[in-house]
């Protein structure tokens, strides 16, 4: 279960019954494996077509009109992934957004915004979101968009050297590059004394210190340790991390190295490890390891 602190004051205590409703399959045991989709919008029609049309697609959907009662679902329910309206009346989405991505640093996250709002979204893109759409939408836009956000959810396993044996499926235009599969939870890598678990997701600094990674960022680091030394675009990286694709601010790259040279870099702004290589992308400079 997710537990998020108080987003307003930290003596608030979350309602003991579940807030917002909340659409269930008509078969409860698909139900319980189904995932389960927050939806956060102040606007009661389109909370009641999201519950309608998601939940007809085969996810578990809650539905909120505001930060206190997504607070709460999230205390009291597990929660795969969170729609979240950039603009609640009276309240800071990008805000809440930050709060969600420091204290919930795994839980993907998509955001709703207006065709005006480019700064928002690229704020939001920055303060770790996975993907967002603007308004007007069509249910059946989002679903794609939840659905691919929550594929890249699940962690793979980088394919290179002594993983021989597992197979991967070239990807056009990747000049032989290959995707990473499905997780194996006996595995981790090492590069420059930094270990990344792929089963926790978590990164380990040389000093022991573990460091929490956005879904943007695993992404990102596992794809550059499936492929080290090696000079990637920006498409070759879009395309291995799976990162948004659709509507694709074209930075989207560069904010999610920016944000991994600050964790895993000694001086972000001289960066050894993730080096960029101009006219071409970036090159992750060093021997990854395989291990387990």
């Amino acid at each position: 279960m997710s537990h998020l602190p108080s987003l307003e004051n930290p003596s608030v205590t979350a309602p003991t019954a579940p807030v917002g409703a909340t659409r269930l399959s008509d078969e409860p045991t698909a139900q319980q494996a189904a995932p389960h989709v927050l939806v956060v919008d102040d606007d009661p029609s389109l909370r009641e077509l999201l519950l309608d049309y998601l939940g007809d697609h085969g996810l578990r959907v809650s539905a909120v009109a505001d930060g206190r009662a997504m607070q709460a679902r999230v205390e009291q329910d597990r929660v795969d992934l969170v729609v979240l309206d950039l603009r609640l009346p009276g309240e800071d989405g990008l805000q809440l957004a930050r709060l969600l991505r420091e204290r919930l640093p795994l839980l993907p996250i998509v955001l709703l915004t207006g065709v005006a709002e480019e700064a928002d979204r690229v704020m939001g893109l920055e303060l770790g979101a996975d993907d967002y759409i603007t308004k007007p939408f069509s249910p059946r836009e989002l679903l794609a968009r939840i659905r691919a956000v929550l594929r890249r959810a699940r962690p793979p396993v980088i394919v290179t050297g002594p993983l021989a044996a597992v197979t991967a499926t070239a990807l056009p235009g990747t000049d032989g590059l290959t995707l990473p599969l499905r997780e194996d939870p006996r595995r981790a890598c090492r590069f420059a004394g930094w270990e990344l678990n792929l089963r926790t997701r978590r990164l380990i600094a040389p000093d022991g210190r573990k460091l929490d990674l956005s879904n943007g960022e695993y992404s990102l680091l596992l794809a550059f340790c499936s492929a080290p030394q090696r000079v990637l675009s920006r498409d070759q990286l879009l395309t291995l991390s799976r990162l948004h694709n659709a509507e694709v601010y074209d930075r989207t790259v560069d904010v999610q190295v920016l944000r991994l040279r600050r964790k895993i870099e000694p001086d972000p702004f001289h960066p050894t490890l993730i080096v960029t290589e101009r006219g071409a992308g970036y090159r992750f400079d060093v021997a990854v390891e395989v291990l387990y």
